[in-house]
């Protein structure tokens, strides 16, 4: 059973580039929203609400006590300042703890390869994360992939050979490859290619700077 964590929370007026001044106020702006209710706009002191998403994260249920009535929540946004990394808003979702939900997790490989042991090939991962389904409580960090089995270059393990707990299943075809062995030559080669090419890291798209943006 997932644990539920409870955050204390006020509710706010001020919206739009005003925020800013919450947030000089030691407090951070975030909305609740979900199918069944009204967006509800908040205010949540920040060092409560840091310490809180830290061991929550994004599958855990938070209890949010929004002066003196109670909403059960799933963290699904957390804006961060893009300089100095700090919580400048969040988006909770409303949960009906009756009704299942769809959550990406990620996948943690454990165990060691007979192929990669004998250095015959290294675990090349097709995925790093997966789309479970499960009744809120019933939630989950991550799903554990054991490579432990994986004897030979081809070797792959399937969605459909994943291990998990009872209630929850997984949101993928079952055919498709989690991850596999490949030949160490395939390795170097993709190395090669990408110092040629030269850096793979991903464009910055989006940059929200605290009083800039507007909720």
């Amino acid at each position: 059973m997932s644990e539920t964590y409870i955050l204390a929370a006020n509710t706010r007026t001020v919206t739009g580039k005003k925020v800013g001044q919450i947030r000089r106020q030691g407090f951070v702006p975030a909305v609740i929203y979900g199918a069944k209710v009204q967006p509800t706009h908040l205010q949540i002191a920040y060092r409560e609400l840091e310490t809180t998403l830290l061991k929550a994260g994004g599958t855990h249920l938070i209890d949010v006590n929004v002066d003196g009535a109670v909403q059960t929540v799933l963290a699904r946004s957390v804006q961060r300042d893009v300089l100095k990394g700090t919580i400048i808003h969040v988006d909770f979702l409303a949960i009906d703890k009756s009704v299942k939900i769809t959550t990406e997790v990620p996948l943690h490989f454990v165990g060691e390869s007979p192929a990669v042991a004998a250095r015959m090939g290294v675990v090349q991962p097709d995925m790093q994360t997966i789309v479970i389904e499960a009744l809120p409580m019933d939630l989950i960090d991550g799903v554990d992939v054991d490579v432990s089995g994986l004897s030979e270059i081809g070797s792959v393990v399937h969605v459909r050979e994943l291990v998990l707990p009872s209630g929850v299943t997984a949101r993928a075809d079952a055919d498709t490859v989690v991850v596999r062995i490949v030949p160490l030559r395939i390795v170097s080669d993709v190395e090669e290619t990408t110092s040629e090419e030269g850096s793979s890291e991903p464009e910055l798209v989006e940059r929200k700077r605290g009083d800039d943006f507007e909720d």
